[in-house]
């Protein structure tokens, strides 16, 4: 059984200013069902992307999902609310139950655990009450976030909102086939000069 190869986005590090473009382009590609205009002054909610930019002295570097295609996040998920979709690896949040495993599972750390919204308000756990215990009382709900590459939305919003192009969304079998017709292009000069 032949499987397609999940795509992914990548950075280039000798590009990214590290400006978080890309994290509030995400954001707000993610947040158009809530009623949230990010616009300067407006953003009620706090941005939450699913990508996350790392910066350091001498380089910054968006850090988004892999997309495995063995994803140990979903691997790992005790309610399978990580699930492959369309060559995506998506969480589906209402089945989150914000237990942290895919957060520890993730060899990339793409994965985020933070606080869920609805209509810009923190979503609340409901109060549970067992053998005369209250249980959770007025606890906000977490739950995963990581890049779905905008599976609602067509391409990848961080992409065009980088203004260095330090972004690509690789497509794992053309990149190979590219990669192959370069070597063979190289190949074949390099012969050509021993004629």
């Amino acid at each position: 059984m032949k499987t397609t190869p999940n795509s992914f986005v990548i950075a280039n590090s000798n590009k990214c200013i590290g400006c978080k473009a890309c994290e509030v382009a995400c954001f707000t590609v993610h947040n158009e069902n809530n009623n949230v205009v990010a616009t300067v002054g407006t953003v009620t909610t706090p941005i939450i992307p699913r990508l996350y930019v790392i910066k350091g002295e001498s380089y910054a570097m968006p850090i988004q999902c892999r997309h495995c295609e063995d994803a140990p996040c979903a691997n790992v998920c005790p309610v399978n609310a990580i699930k492959q979709e369309d060559n995506t690896i998506v969480i589906d949040e209402k089945a989150c139950i914000g237990c942290k495993t895919c957060l520890m599972a993730c060899p990339f750390g793409a994965i985020d655990l933070l606080p869920q919204y609805e209509d810009g308000k923190e979503v609340f756990q409901i109060n549970l009450k067992k053998q005369g215990q209250d249980g959770l009382r007025n606890a906000v709900k977490t739950i995963a976030y990581k890049c779905d590459l905008c599976k609602d939305s067509g391409e990848p919003a961080c992409i065009n909102a980088c203004p260095q192009k330090a972004l690509t969304l690789i497509t794992p079998v053309s990149e190979k086939k590219s990669r192959n017709r370069a070597a063979a292009l190289s190949l074949l000069k390099t012969v050509g000069n021993y004629k």
